[in-house]
């Protein structure tokens, strides 16, 4: 599986790297322009991300804006429904108005920070990224 960590924090970026370390390929971006490209040159590649841990508040472009751009650019390459990228928010707003925000704009899953490696493991489990631990 390839992941790819879109964080600004860098204490978070390598902690969720840590946490999927054992189960992913962990590649990281560092702003939202920076995602957009890692996206996109994925795609190009023919190596796409299977998930992307997306950060809400990052300076330059939010994490709602990647996403929304994530979706356009799938879209414009015919790449729709299960096919698609997962996206998981990792933030730490938890408001109704972000959260419903994110899921109308395309997310999969939404995780408050300080995210915990049990958490993340089960929506990556409900998405089908990972077999459900016994």
């Amino acid at each position: 599986m390839k992941c790819l960590i879109v964080e600004d924090d860098f204490i978070s970026g390598k902690l969720l790297e840590t946490y999927l370390s054992d189960c992913a390929d962990c590649s990281a971006a560092c702003d939202g322009p920076e995602a957009v490209e890692a996206f996109v040159d994925a795609l190009d590649f023919g190596q796409p991300f299977d998930l992307i841990c997306l950060d809400v508040m990052m300076p330059g472009m939010n994490g709602h804006e990647v996403l929304t751009e994530v979706r356009r650019i799938e879209s414009e390459r015919g790449i729709g429904g299960l096919d698609g990228v997962k996206v998981i928010m990792t933030t730490a707003l938890d408001d109704s108005g972000n959260i419903m925000g994110s899921f109308r704009e395309g997310c999969e899953a939404y995780v408050v920070k300080p995210v915990r490696k049990d958490k993340l493991r089960t929506e990556m489990e409900k998405l089908g990224l990972l077999s459900p631990s016994r």
